[in-house]
């Protein structure tokens, strides 16, 4: 499973990373992460179309791409597309943040899962 992870560096310019998670608890049906610690859940419907300006994440969380994909922009140029499935960490709170742009012609349906 691939994890994006938006983050600041000291001087706020946002840059993406991968997480590499760590399957440690490894059975004859699978593996699995150790549990994580988070504070909330939220669900959310994105319009078709929405493209706000640059701003930082209001908290550090994680997002989980149910339905439709979505175009992220880090301030240091970089753009990855975060497809059905997919899970982005931001932790770009300070600094410049980053863009958002919904695609295609569908809504897209997304889990937060917030971790402050």
């Amino acid at each position: 499973m691939r994890v994006h992870r938006l983050y600041a560096d000291a001087v706020g310019e946002s840059h993406f990373d991968d997480i590499d998670l760590d399957y440690s608890r490894v059975s004859a049906g699978g593996a699995m992460t150790e549990v994580l610690p988070a504070t909330g859940i939220a669900f959310r419907k994105v319009a078709v179309g929405h493209a706000p300006d640059w701003r930082p994440a209001p908290r550090r969380q994680y997002i989980i791409n149910l339905v439709a994909p979505c175009v992220i922009t880090a301030s240091d140029g970089e753009t990855r597309t975060l497809d059905v499935g997919e899970v982005l960490l931001v932790e770009d709170t300070t600094g410049k943040g980053h863009l958002s742009r919904e695609v295609g012609s569908a809504m897209r349906e997304c889990i937060y899962v917030t971790l402050d």
